[in-house]
Protein backbone atom coordinates (compact mmCIF):
# COMPACT_ATOMS: atom_id res chain seq x y z
CA UNK A 1 0.00 0.00 0.00
CA UNK A 2 2.85 2.38 0.87
CA UNK A 3 4.46 1.72 -2.53
CA UNK A 4 1.17 2.43 -4.30
CA UNK A 5 0.72 5.69 -2.40
CA UNK A 6 4.28 6.73 -3.20
CA UNK A 7 3.77 6.03 -6.92
CA UNK A 8 0.48 7.92 -6.80
CA UNK A 9 2.22 10.93 -5.21
CA UNK A 10 4.96 10.78 -7.84
CA UNK A 11 2.27 10.58 -10.52
CA UNK A 12 0.60 13.72 -9.22
CA UNK A 13 3.99 15.43 -9.08
CA UNK A 14 4.77 14.47 -12.68
CA UNK A 15 1.39 15.75 -13.90
CA UNK A 16 1.80 18.98 -11.92
CA UNK A 17 5.29 19.62 -13.30
CA UNK A 18 4.11 18.77 -16.81
CA UNK A 19 1.18 21.18 -16.52
CA UNK A 20 3.46 23.97 -15.32
CA UNK A 21 5.89 23.44 -18.19
CA UNK A 22 2.96 23.26 -20.60
CA UNK A 23 1.78 26.65 -19.37
CA UNK A 24 5.24 28.07 -20.03
CA UNK A 25 4.71 27.14 -23.67
CA UNK A 26 2.28 30.06 -23.99
CA UNK A 27 5.00 32.48 -22.91
CA UNK A 28 7.61 31.03 -25.29
CA UNK A 29 5.00 30.83 -28.03
CA UNK A 30 4.14 34.50 -27.68
CA UNK A 31 7.82 35.41 -28.12
CA UNK A 32 8.01 33.40 -31.34
CA UNK A 33 4.67 34.71 -32.61
CA UNK A 34 6.18 38.20 -32.72
CA UNK A 35 8.35 37.03 -35.64
CA UNK A 36 6.32 34.34 -37.45
CA UNK A 37 2.83 32.99 -37.96
CA UNK A 38 1.22 30.61 -35.47
CA UNK A 39 1.36 27.59 -37.82
CA UNK A 40 5.08 27.96 -38.49
CA UNK A 41 5.71 28.43 -34.78
CA UNK A 42 3.87 25.18 -34.00
CA UNK A 43 5.80 23.30 -36.71
CA UNK A 44 9.17 24.49 -35.39
CA UNK A 45 8.12 23.64 -31.84
CA UNK A 46 7.47 20.02 -32.74
CA UNK A 47 10.56 19.71 -34.92
CA UNK A 48 12.67 20.69 -31.89
CA UNK A 49 10.74 18.17 -29.79
CA UNK A 50 11.37 15.34 -32.24
CA UNK A 51 15.13 16.02 -32.23
CA UNK A 52 15.34 15.09 -28.52
CA UNK A 53 12.91 12.18 -28.95
CA UNK A 54 14.88 10.55 -31.79
CA UNK A 55 16.96 8.33 -29.43
CA UNK A 56 13.73 7.00 -27.88
CA UNK A 57 12.36 6.20 -31.34
CA UNK A 58 15.46 4.11 -31.98
CA UNK A 59 15.68 2.33 -28.61
CA UNK A 60 11.96 1.67 -28.00
CA UNK A 61 10.39 -0.41 -30.73
CA UNK A 62 6.59 -0.32 -30.94
CA UNK A 63 4.59 -3.52 -30.53
CA UNK A 64 1.24 -2.12 -31.55
CA UNK A 65 -1.34 -4.12 -33.47
CA UNK A 66 -3.32 -2.72 -36.40
CA UNK A 67 -6.14 -1.36 -34.22
CA UNK A 68 -3.68 0.30 -31.83
CA UNK A 69 -1.81 1.97 -34.69
CA UNK A 70 -5.14 3.36 -35.85
CA UNK A 71 -5.92 4.65 -32.36
CA UNK A 72 -2.46 6.23 -32.08
CA UNK A 73 -2.91 7.85 -35.49
CA UNK A 74 -6.22 9.41 -34.46
CA UNK A 75 -4.78 10.51 -31.11
CA UNK A 76 -1.78 12.08 -32.85
CA UNK A 77 -4.00 14.01 -35.25
CA UNK A 78 -6.15 15.33 -32.40
CA UNK A 79 -3.27 16.03 -30.03
CA UNK A 80 -0.76 17.64 -32.36
CA UNK A 81 -1.95 19.44 -35.53
CA UNK A 82 -5.58 19.97 -34.53
CA UNK A 83 -5.10 20.91 -30.89
CA UNK A 84 -1.96 23.01 -31.26
CA UNK A 85 -2.93 24.90 -34.41
CA UNK A 86 -6.21 25.93 -32.77
CA UNK A 87 -4.53 26.68 -29.46
CA UNK A 88 -1.78 28.88 -30.85
CA UNK A 89 -4.04 30.65 -33.28
CA UNK A 90 -6.03 31.48 -30.15
CA UNK A 91 -2.86 32.70 -28.43
CA UNK A 92 -2.21 35.03 -31.37
CA UNK A 93 -5.48 36.85 -30.60
CA UNK A 94 -5.47 36.72 -26.79
CA UNK A 95 -3.00 37.19 -23.93
CA UNK A 96 -0.67 34.72 -22.25
CA UNK A 97 -2.44 35.37 -18.94
CA UNK A 98 -5.89 34.53 -20.26
CA UNK A 99 -4.67 31.49 -22.21
CA UNK A 100 -2.80 30.14 -19.17
CA UNK A 101 -5.79 30.69 -16.90
CA UNK A 102 -7.99 28.80 -19.34
CA UNK A 103 -5.57 25.86 -19.10
CA UNK A 104 -6.61 25.73 -15.44
CA UNK A 105 -9.95 24.31 -16.60
CA UNK A 106 -8.17 21.17 -17.84
CA UNK A 107 -8.43 19.16 -14.57
CA UNK A 108 -12.19 19.63 -14.58
CA UNK A 109 -12.51 18.91 -18.32
CA UNK A 110 -10.51 15.73 -17.67
CA UNK A 111 -12.78 14.79 -14.78
CA UNK A 112 -15.91 15.08 -16.91
CA UNK A 113 -14.26 13.27 -19.82
CA UNK A 114 -13.02 10.48 -17.56
CA UNK A 115 -16.49 10.08 -16.06
CA UNK A 116 -18.07 9.95 -19.51
CA UNK A 117 -15.52 7.90 -21.46
CA UNK A 118 -13.04 6.23 -19.08
CA UNK A 119 -15.55 4.81 -16.59
CA UNK A 120 -14.40 6.90 -13.63
CA UNK A 121 -17.08 7.94 -11.17
CA UNK A 122 -17.09 11.63 -10.20
CA UNK A 123 -18.64 12.50 -6.80
CA UNK A 124 -20.51 15.67 -5.81
CA UNK A 125 -17.24 17.46 -5.03
CA UNK A 126 -16.14 16.91 -8.62
CA UNK A 127 -19.41 18.24 -10.02
CA UNK A 128 -19.17 21.30 -7.74
CA UNK A 129 -15.64 21.88 -9.02
CA UNK A 130 -16.97 21.67 -12.57
CA UNK A 131 -19.52 24.39 -11.85
CA UNK A 132 -16.90 26.63 -10.23
CA UNK A 133 -14.40 26.15 -13.04
CA UNK A 134 -17.05 26.86 -15.68
CA UNK A 135 -18.04 30.10 -13.95
CA UNK A 136 -14.38 31.08 -13.65
CA UNK A 137 -13.70 30.48 -17.34
CA UNK A 138 -16.78 32.50 -18.27
CA UNK A 139 -15.64 35.44 -16.12
CA UNK A 140 -12.19 35.42 -17.73
CA UNK A 141 -13.53 35.17 -21.28
CA UNK A 142 -16.26 37.78 -20.86
CA UNK A 143 -13.77 40.16 -19.25
CA UNK A 144 -11.49 39.96 -22.29
CA UNK A 145 -13.21 42.62 -24.37
CA UNK A 146 -12.01 43.58 -27.83
CA UNK A 147 -8.61 42.71 -29.25
CA UNK A 148 -6.90 46.05 -28.79
CA UNK A 149 -3.10 46.39 -28.69
CA UNK A 150 -2.50 42.72 -28.00
CA UNK A 151 -5.31 42.41 -25.48
CA UNK A 152 -7.49 39.40 -24.78
CA UNK A 153 -10.52 38.44 -26.86
CA UNK A 154 -13.57 36.32 -26.21
CA UNK A 155 -12.88 34.31 -29.39
CA UNK A 156 -9.27 33.67 -28.40
CA UNK A 157 -10.19 32.55 -24.88
CA UNK A 158 -12.98 30.32 -26.19
CA UNK A 159 -10.67 28.69 -28.75
CA UNK A 160 -8.18 27.83 -25.99
CA UNK A 161 -10.97 25.93 -24.22
CA UNK A 162 -11.94 24.24 -27.50
CA UNK A 163 -8.32 23.10 -27.91
CA UNK A 164 -8.39 21.68 -24.37
CA UNK A 165 -11.54 19.71 -25.17
CA UNK A 166 -9.73 18.25 -28.17
CA UNK A 167 -6.75 17.50 -25.92
CA UNK A 168 -9.11 15.54 -23.65
CA UNK A 169 -9.54 12.85 -26.29
CA UNK A 170 -5.81 12.83 -27.02
CA UNK A 171 -5.16 12.17 -23.34
CA UNK A 172 -7.84 9.50 -22.98
CA UNK A 173 -6.74 7.67 -26.15
CA UNK A 174 -3.12 7.76 -24.94
CA UNK A 175 -4.19 6.44 -21.54
CA UNK A 176 -5.97 3.55 -23.23
CA UNK A 177 -2.84 2.73 -25.25
CA UNK A 178 -0.65 2.94 -22.15
CA UNK A 179 -2.62 0.13 -20.53
CA UNK A 180 -0.67 -2.21 -22.84
CA UNK A 181 2.35 -0.18 -23.98
CA UNK A 182 4.97 2.01 -22.31
CA UNK A 183 4.46 5.74 -21.99
CA UNK A 184 7.73 6.23 -23.88
CA UNK A 185 6.45 4.40 -26.97
CA UNK A 186 3.09 6.19 -26.91
CA UNK A 187 4.75 9.59 -26.43
CA UNK A 188 7.61 9.27 -28.92
CA UNK A 189 5.68 7.64 -31.75
CA UNK A 190 2.56 9.73 -31.15
CA UNK A 191 4.49 13.00 -31.37
CA UNK A 192 6.43 11.72 -34.38
CA UNK A 193 3.20 10.95 -36.25
CA UNK A 194 1.74 14.33 -35.31
CA UNK A 195 4.88 16.14 -36.43
CA UNK A 196 4.79 14.33 -39.77
CA UNK A 197 1.22 15.59 -40.24
CA UNK A 198 2.35 19.13 -39.47
CA UNK A 199 5.22 18.84 -41.97
CA UNK A 200 2.70 18.03 -44.69
CA UNK A 201 -0.14 20.40 -43.77
CA UNK A 202 1.68 23.58 -42.72
CA UNK A 203 3.75 24.13 -45.92
CA UNK A 204 0.72 23.33 -48.10
CA UNK A 205 -1.67 25.60 -46.21
CA UNK A 206 0.62 28.35 -44.88
CA UNK A 207 3.77 28.13 -46.97
CA UNK A 208 7.26 27.08 -45.95
CA UNK A 209 8.37 28.37 -42.54
CA UNK A 210 10.79 31.30 -42.46
CA UNK A 211 14.45 30.68 -41.72
CA UNK A 212 16.22 33.98 -42.38
CA UNK A 213 15.46 37.01 -40.28
CA UNK A 214 14.51 35.07 -37.13
CA UNK A 215 16.18 36.42 -34.00
CA UNK A 216 18.20 34.35 -31.54
CA UNK A 217 15.53 35.07 -28.91
CA UNK A 218 12.84 33.53 -31.10
CA UNK A 219 14.95 30.44 -31.87
CA UNK A 220 15.65 29.95 -28.16
CA UNK A 221 11.94 30.32 -27.40
CA UNK A 222 11.12 27.71 -30.07
CA UNK A 223 13.77 25.33 -28.72
CA UNK A 224 12.52 25.76 -25.14
CA UNK A 225 8.90 25.21 -26.18
CA UNK A 226 9.89 22.07 -28.10
CA UNK A 227 12.29 20.48 -25.62
CA UNK A 228 10.77 21.57 -22.29
CA UNK A 229 7.12 22.27 -23.08
CA UNK A 230 6.49 19.46 -25.58
CA UNK A 231 8.89 16.49 -25.39
CA UNK A 232 9.62 16.65 -21.64
CA UNK A 233 6.08 17.66 -20.75
CA UNK A 234 4.39 14.88 -22.70
CA UNK A 235 6.74 12.23 -21.31
CA UNK A 236 6.08 13.43 -17.75
CA UNK A 237 2.34 13.75 -18.29
CA UNK A 238 1.92 10.33 -19.89
CA UNK A 239 3.93 8.64 -17.14
CA UNK A 240 1.92 10.46 -14.48
CA UNK A 241 -1.31 9.36 -16.15
CA UNK A 242 -0.29 5.73 -15.66
CA UNK A 243 -0.15 6.33 -11.89
CA UNK A 244 -3.30 8.39 -11.16
CA UNK A 245 -6.91 8.58 -12.39
CA UNK A 246 -7.32 10.73 -15.49
CA UNK A 247 -9.74 12.96 -13.61
CA UNK A 248 -7.21 14.08 -11.00
CA UNK A 249 -4.32 15.60 -12.98
CA UNK A 250 -3.39 19.22 -13.71
CA UNK A 251 -2.41 22.70 -12.48
CA UNK A 252 -2.15 26.14 -14.08
CA UNK A 253 0.32 28.96 -14.73
CA UNK A 254 -0.44 32.65 -15.24
CA UNK A 255 1.49 35.62 -16.40
CA UNK A 256 0.43 39.10 -17.48
CA UNK A 257 -1.69 41.85 -15.97
CA UNK A 258 -5.29 40.79 -15.39
CA UNK A 259 -8.58 42.60 -14.98
CA UNK A 260 -10.82 42.17 -11.91
CA UNK A 261 -13.09 39.60 -13.56
CA UNK A 262 -10.05 37.59 -14.69
CA UNK A 263 -8.67 37.53 -11.14
CA UNK A 264 -12.01 36.32 -9.79
CA UNK A 265 -12.35 33.79 -12.61
CA UNK A 266 -8.80 32.57 -12.14
CA UNK A 267 -9.43 32.16 -8.42
CA UNK A 268 -12.52 30.08 -9.14
CA UNK A 269 -10.64 27.90 -11.62
CA UNK A 270 -7.68 27.42 -9.26
CA UNK A 271 -9.96 26.62 -6.31
CA UNK A 272 -11.91 24.17 -8.45
CA UNK A 273 -8.76 22.45 -9.72
CA UNK A 274 -7.30 22.13 -6.21
CA UNK A 275 -10.60 20.88 -4.80
CA UNK A 276 -10.96 18.31 -7.54
CA UNK A 277 -7.45 16.93 -7.25
CA UNK A 278 -7.31 16.86 -3.43
CA UNK A 279 -10.86 16.35 -2.17
CA UNK A 280 -12.73 14.41 -4.84
CA UNK A 281 -12.91 10.63 -4.34
CA UNK A 282 -13.05 9.74 -8.03
CA UNK A 283 -12.26 6.09 -8.62
CA UNK A 284 -12.23 3.72 -11.56
CA UNK A 285 -15.26 1.47 -11.50
CA UNK A 286 -14.47 -1.72 -9.60
CA UNK A 287 -16.14 -4.04 -12.09
CA UNK A 288 -13.94 -2.70 -14.89
CA UNK A 289 -10.79 -3.08 -12.82
CA UNK A 290 -11.67 -6.74 -12.19
CA UNK A 291 -12.48 -7.37 -15.85
CA UNK A 292 -9.23 -5.84 -17.05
Amino acid sequence: MAILEKRRALGFGACALASSLWGCGFFFGKLALAEMGFAHMVLYRFLFAIVVLLPLLVTHRPRLNRREWGLLLVASFLGVPLQFLIQFYALSITTVSHASLMVGTMPVILAVGAAAFAHERMDWVGWAALAGSTCGAALIALGGGLHVKGGATLVGDALVVVSLMIALFWILFNKQLMERHSHVVVTAYGLALGTAMLMIWVPVRYGFPPVAGISVKAWLALAASGVLCTATTTLLWNWGMTQVPASQAGVLLLGERLGPSAWVGGGLILASAITLTTRSKTRVRADLVVSS
